[in-house]
């Protein structure tokens, strides 16, 4: 019988984007419930079970220090931001704590809650990758659930085994983080249902900026 990962996990919160299609600056200091985006969402790691939060910056990092409270997370620079998300992903690797396992947070996900966080960390089996599902369209995962199979987009966050951390970061490209390597080993990956507890959406528009009005408070 399979059981969770007795692993500590290390939060990953990617939050290097230009945010250059909203055209607002960087969206880790959108206003959101009081604060910005990235102490939220840093903070809901946290509150989730992650052990501890690294906070990538990238764009505008020297502003996003200046105007923000992060001190209760490791917070580290990736000077090749503009490269696309991958060296991101590669900077929040090579910071989290050797031997965790590492969940991979995006800071434009407004609607992410500490009950994902938790449901994906409970989750977790050692060796695999374990990710959220949402029954949108995109990504499409088959999951087989009680006799029937249904389908689900793979999204964010998703928790990468310590045992997985080196393979998945090198393969990561261009704006594409974990995305080759979970196309490469699809089955190494858990799709986990996360929809009655978030929607998965992105904030990357300004029609889309009522996400950071519609989202309560989530536990």
């Amino acid at each position: 019988m399979k059981t969770s990962s007795p692993v500590p996990t290390t939060g990953v919160l990617l939050a290097g984007g230009a945010g250059t299609r909203l055209g607002l600056g960087p969206k880790a200091l959108l206003p959101f419930r009081g604060r910005t985006l990235v102490e939220v969402l840093a903070k809901t790691l946290l509150d989730g079970g992650c052990r501890e939060v690294v906070v990538v910056l990238g764009a505008g990092a020297g502003d996003v220090r200046g105007a923000t409270d992060l001190d209760d997370y490791l917070v580290v620079d990736n000077p090749e931001w503009a490269s696309g998300m991958a060296s991101s992903f590669r900077t929040g690797v090579a910071a989290a704590a050797p031997g965790h396992n590492v969940l991979m947070a995006l800071v434009d996900q407004p609607g992410l809650t500490p009950g994902v966080v938790a449901r994906l960390l409970a989750a977790h089996q050692a060796g695999r990758v374990t990710a959220a599902g949402y029954p949108e369209a995109g990504l499409l995962e088959a999951v087989v659930e009680g006799g029937h199979t249904t389908k689900r987009r793979r999204g964010h966050p998703l928790i990468i085994d310590a045992t997985l951390r080196a393979d998945v970061a090198e393969s990561a490209a261009g704006d594409a983080g974990a995305r080759r390597f979970l196309k490469a080993h699809p089955g190494l990956v858990d799709v986990i249902d996360c929809s009655d507890l978030a929607a998965g959406s992105d904030l990357d528009t300004k029609e889309q900026l009522h996400l950071l009005r519609d989202q309560p408070p989530g536990h």
